[in-house]
């Protein structure tokens, strides 16, 4: 099974990392990657950058409305992520335990669904399956 762990860090949190040398924590990340890495579970992983940086889509009754970041509390938003393809919950729990990762720092775990899960008479789910066969993700 798949499972997505979402970072999440307080203002306090990043203003914290702000004062540590960038190559520190490449070097730390680097060796939790490794590990994930050497354990066959990494699927994917990627920082995001400043929520400045950013922008949001709201959907109301009218128009989509577009509003540049930085938005929101800091806690709401999340700084990266992780899929890792473990065996249970449980699992992911644990390698989210052995994250370098301070006070103020959260990750938050979901189940990624396997499109097998979905009604494969659906054409959509077909059409689907089928780009994702023809780009190697099946």
């Amino acid at each position: 099974m798949k499972y997505m762990l979402i970072m999440r860090a307080t203002d306090e949190a990043y203003a914290r990392f702000a004062d540590v040398d960038f190559n520190e924590i490449l070097e730390t990340m680097g060796r939790f990657n490794d590990e994930l890495i050497r354990a066959g579970v990494l699927v994917a992983a990627e920082g995001l950058d400043d929520a400045a940086n950013g922008v949001v889509v709201e959907y109301g009754d009218e128009e989509p409305v577009v509003s540049d970041g930085p938005y929101g509390e800091t806690k709401e938003l999340f700084g990266g992520f992780y899929i890792l393809e473990v065996p249970s919950i449980d699992d992911a729990v644990a390698w989210a335990k052995r994250m370098p990762a301070g006070p103020g720092m959260k990750t938050e775990i979901r189940r990624v669904p396997s499109i097998d899960e979905f009604p494969q008479d659906n054409p959509w789910i077909q059409k689907e399956r089928a780009w994702r066969e023809a780009t190697g993700q099946l």
